[in-house]
């Protein structure tokens, strides 16, 4: 397929009755992945359970570009739309894969979820056979406020490839999962200490504790070394300090 391009690409323009939604511009901190769609297989694209389908008979995925923020609201515009119009013979699902994260800070959670691919949402449906969106779905789509335009060209929107769509509905299985804790450092990093006791102090990250969200350092304290277990937000890269 087409490569679909990551949202720092322009998009290609395809013939439509109405002008596109603004180019949507991709929020922090997900952003669309360099080898998500690339058109290169994925080695690290998970194996869906057997029970999962990865594509409804006679269906494709493809990708619609869509305001950024908008993602969620486009989808569940989309689904309550084709379910009025009796459509489902024509778009199957519609998603929006997201990720939940957990930061600790004074020792409170605070759980948030980011979306994977912003400016983006996953549409499954039947095309013509010429390979035109059938018109009723293509006017029920582009009259939904922040929808934009698929990827592809003169209209005909280009199926995702097969390690994309496992890797995309791998992506949006996560949600269900426990949150996940990132640590934006790594051992044997050099940082500054900014909060707690030993302020300005500085040391080497000697190990990651993501399942207590905390960062073991080590720091120089009298000419010898002690380990002290911080919270991320407690320290910073000494080149960014």
């Amino acid at each position: 397929m087409d490569t679909a391009p990551t949202p720092a690409e322009s998009p290609t323009e395809p013939a439509a009755a109405e002008a596109p939604a603004p180019e949507p511009t991709p929020s922090e901190p997900a952003e669309v992945s360099k080898d998500a769609m690339d058109g290169r297989p994925n080695e690290k694209v998970d194996i869906l359970d057997d029970t999962d389908t990865v594509r409804q008979e006679g269906m494709d995925w493809f990708v619609l570009r869509v305001a950024s923020n908008k993602e969620s609201s486009v989808q569940q515009t989309l689904l309550r739309k084709v379910q009025i119009e009796g459509m489902q013979h024509l778009v199957g699902r519609i998603l929006v894969p997201t990720e939940k994260t957990k930061t600790i800070k004074g020792g409170k959670q605070k759980i948030t979820e980011t979306k994977l691919y912003p400016g983006y949402v996953f549409v499954e449906m039947r095309l013509e056979e010429d390979g035109r969106i059938p018109q009723d779905v293509f006017f029920l789509i582009k009259e939904t406020t922040g929808v934009g335009d698929f990827v592809g060209t003169a209209g005909r929107p280009t199926p995702m490839a097969e390690h994309e769509v496992v890797k995309m509905l791998t992506d949006s299985k996560r949600p269900d999962e426990e949150p996940l804790i990132k640590l934006s450092f790594e051992k044997g990093e050099h940082v500054l200490i900014k909060e707690g006791p030993f302020e300005n102090y500085e040391g080497t990250v000697d190990e990651l504790l993501p399942e207590k969200g905390l960062v073991r350092v080590l720091v120089t304290i009298f000419g010898r070394q002690a380990p002290i277990e911080l919270e991320e937000w407690q320290i910073a890269k000494a080149d960014e300090a």
